[in-house]
């Protein structure tokens, strides 16, 4: 008898299916406007890392957020880490709110900006001051025939995909990133070089991974004192009106309908998301021969640990 419980694996499994440390970063890119726009990301990582021409970053992200179309178009962009600071990690949570513009999530913007040292022709975004360190990166377009990706399908890419860089799904995005250079305080420049103490080691926000409907879960650098578990962070919810929920729910099916509580339950989802929101209810209508959801349906659409919950 084995000592654990098999929980299904869903959409976003990293967040909702696992508790899963990782890196709370900002990856700055370039806007159409030739600004710099920031997004915050957990799901980084080391990918080439010896034996090759030149070392690698991996990214993971939604193929229609600012991050991955500026990424598409450019192909440039910075990994910024930041120190571990309540501030910094409560702006991170609210630019990362999907559909917003970059002049709307770049407003009142609570980190500065300033040049990166990657030399080239071709312009580069800027890079976060208060971050500790920084990786100034090129994307490896040609990997995987990613060179035909082009921006501009924000809601959903059709086949064919990559396997793995480039539009890798209707809603994904695998992006290998060459490393050009890596930016280092001085503070942990000098200690990378004359040695390490423990002392040294910069304070670093750890994600969760895990999320609820509500908050972002992360825990503070030890060094803080004695932790005391892992620390929510509020969502910031921008409701809309369940008018234009209404108005969007009638003209996804002409067979399904939903009622004006169903619509109730979906003010809080983003703009970007509405439509996929809404395909996915009338999919699930379809499945269980619902033609009119109800509020008591959405809250069955929306629990997906509901097969789980009802097995006890």
């Amino acid at each position: 008898m084995s000592s654990f419980k098999d929980l299904r694996i869903v959409d976003n499994f990293y967040q909702t299916s696992l508790f899963f440390p990782m890196p709370t970063v900002l990856i700055s890119t370039i806007a159409a406007d030739g600004s710099t726009s920031l997004g915050p990301y957990s799901l980084v990582q080391p990918y080439y890392v010896a034996g090759k021409d030149y070392y690698a970053m991996l990214l993971n992200c939604r193929n229609s957020s600012n991050t991955a179309q500026h990424i598409l178009r450019t192909g440039k962009c910075a990994i910024n880490f930041i120190p571990d600071d309540r501030k910094y990690f409560k702006e991170c949570v609210r630019l990362g709110w999907p559909g917003d513009t970059p002049a709307e999530k770049m407003k009142g913007c609570k980190f500065t900006l300033e040049p990166g040292i990657a030399e080239g022709d071709e312009p580069r975004p800027l890079v976060v001051q208060e971050a500790f360190q920084v990786i100034e990166c090129t994307w490896m377009r040609e990997l995987d025939g990613a060179d035909r990706d082009e921006p501009g399908q924000l809601e959903g890419y059709e086949p064919p995909y990559h396997d793995f860089n480039g539009i890798t799904s209707k809603f994904g995005a695998t992006f290998i990133l060459r490393v050009d250079k890596i930016l280092m305080k001085e503070r942990y420049y000098n200690a990378i070089i004359n040695g390490v103490k423990a002392k040294d080691f910069p304070s670093v926000p750890v994600d969760y991974g895990y999320r609820d409907s509500k908050n972002f879960w992360y825990t503070r650098f030890p060094g803080f004192g004695k932790l005391r578990g892992a620390i929510p962070e509020l969502l910031p919810m921008r409701a809309t009106t369940v008018s234009s929920v209404q108005y969007a729910a009638d003209r996804i099916d002409p067979n399904i309908k939903f009622t004006e509580e169903a619509c109730a339950k979906l003010v809080n989802v983003p703009r970007i998301f509405l439509p996929i929101a809404l395909k996915g209810c009338v999919s699930w209508a379809k499945e269980n021969g619902v033609t009119l959801i109800t509020a008591e349906h959405m809250d069955i659409i929306n629990d997906k640990r509901s097969k789980e919950k009802s097995k006890k």
